[in-house]
């Protein structure tokens, strides 16, 4: 998954880390079509989804806004932080219940070594029913 810090108001400064290769981070192109499934619906669905590899974690797609139906969705007010990425927000997906609270989450103004996940969210697989990777044409 993402590592991230619960976000407790402080008057602190958080630290920023650049991913090197004790914390390294990669961005690629999924060459593949990913489908994100909740309750039945198709939440999510493109061809340009941003598979992101950190560390030992596993690997996590960033799917675009746009070929996400955000009318599914709804804002919540859980806010994590990460040093190598920075703040993060969350949704949840109604149709999926309890399970799907918090199900979804993006960096919104991402830190300038992972830029390219602004405007993308990403979906934890035990909170939805499927992401699914499809070979794309």
């Amino acid at each position: 998954m993402h590592q991230s810090v619960d976000r407790h108001v402080s008057t602190t400064a958080r630290p920023i880390k650049v991913p090197g290769p004790d914390h390294p981070i990669a961005i690629e192109r999924n060459i593949n079509r990913v489908v994100v499934r909740v309750a039945g619906r198709v939440v999510a669905d493109t061809r340009a989804a941003l598979t992101l590899s950190e560390a030992n974690y596993a690997a996590v797609q960033y799917i675009p806004r746009k070929d996400v139906d955000m009318t599914l969705l709804e804002r919540t007010d859980r806010a994590t932080y990460c040093p190598y990425k920075g703040d993060c927000a969350y949704y949840s997906v109604p149709l999926g219940g309890e399970r799907s609270v918090n199900a979804v989450w993006t960096y919104e103004d991402p830190y300038s070594a992972v830029m390219w996940i602004k405007d993308h969210l990403a979906f934890y697989p035990d909170r939805v029913d499927a992401i699914e990777e499809q070979p794309g044409s």
